[in-house]
């Protein structure tokens, strides 16, 4: 059983969609992370090259959103997840893509996608 850090609410800015508007003039997209990690090391040592530098990571999810468009939330979240996973202490990560101002012809709150991706053994 790891333990779990998690970071939600990372706003982004992107231009993934499948719809040209979308594409053109981008929207918000919304990241929520939950990574599964050992953190008894760091606890032990108070040292932050013993777990994960969230700032860091959120700064490269945020760059991962904000690059290259896709058409599909569902390829933007597998883009996230690789992005957590190449930290090395990361064992799982979960990786919810809020997508809130999705072009949709009715009054909705939100549109989500949630994937968890494990590192491969």
């Amino acid at each position: 059983m790891s333990d779990q850090l998690s970071v939600t609410g990372i706003e982004c800015y992107g231009y993934h969609g499948v719809f040209e508007h979308e594409r053109r003039e981008g929207q918000v997209f919304v990241v929520d992370l939950t990574l599964g990690l050992d953190t008894a090391p760091a606890a032990a040592s108070d040292d932050l090259r013993h777990t994960v530098d969230y700032g860091s990571l959120v700064a490269a999810v945020k760059a991962a959103v904000e690059a290259d468009p896709v058409d599909l939330i569902e390829t933007l979240a597998q883009r996230i997840a690789d992005v957590c996973l190449r930290e090395r202490r990361v064992e799982w990560a979960r990786v919810t893509v809020h997508k809130p101002d999705a072009p949709i012809e009715a009054p909705f709150g939100d549109v989500t996608l949630t994937i968890t991706r494990s590192r491969p053994t």
